[in-house]
């Protein structure tokens, strides 16, 4: 099952178990985020909205605030003497959903724990790692070898 929220004026397609990046939401990590604007509901019978689904919501883990790369905004008016430099950085919220809910049912009020994940078998991990001993490795020449010898200086001073 998706369904297609709209949030800070974009929409995304969203199933569960996804993490999403949007504009900054209010809330603290950790907490359970509700988006209301369920533009479509998809699956076995799919629902369009007109403009929204009624009775559906999105609901998400807000994992983190972050920022974005830094956007610089340089002005130059040339022989005017006249520069302007502003920075920019877009604060954004990482949310993972956890469920898609239809009909008026409310979200729980904790998040799921996430399954663990248990490392591989030792005996799996045995054989790749030999495969990559057996290899040869060709030595790297040294910097000193590398380096050309100085030249002496051949230009003569004239008079």
């Amino acid at each position: 099952m998706f369904a297609v929220i709209r949030t800070g004026g974009k929409q995304y397609r969203v199933a569960a178990e996804d993490v999403i990046r949007v504009d900054r939401v209010n809330g603290n990590p950790g907490e359970i985020v509700e988006f209301g604007e369920v533009l479509v509901v998809g699956g076995d019978t799919p629902q369009l909205g007109t403009p929204t689904v009624s009775g559906a919501t999105v609901a998400g883990e807000l994992l983190q605030h972050t920022r974005g790369d830094k956007v610089i905004a340089f002005k130059k008016r040339r022989r005017k003497n006249s520069r302007r430099k502003r920075g920019y950085r877009h604060e954004f919220s990482v949310i993972r959903i956890t469920e898609i809910l239809t009909g008026g049912a409310k979200p729980s009020k904790t998040a799921t724990p996430r399954p663990k994940r248990e490392p591989k078998p030792q005996a799996e991990a045995a054989p790749a790692a030999e495969a990559k001993s057996a290899k040869p490795r060709a030595k790297k020449p040294t910097k000193a070898a590398a380096k050309k010898p100085a030249r002496a200086a051949t230009k003569s001073k004239k008079k």
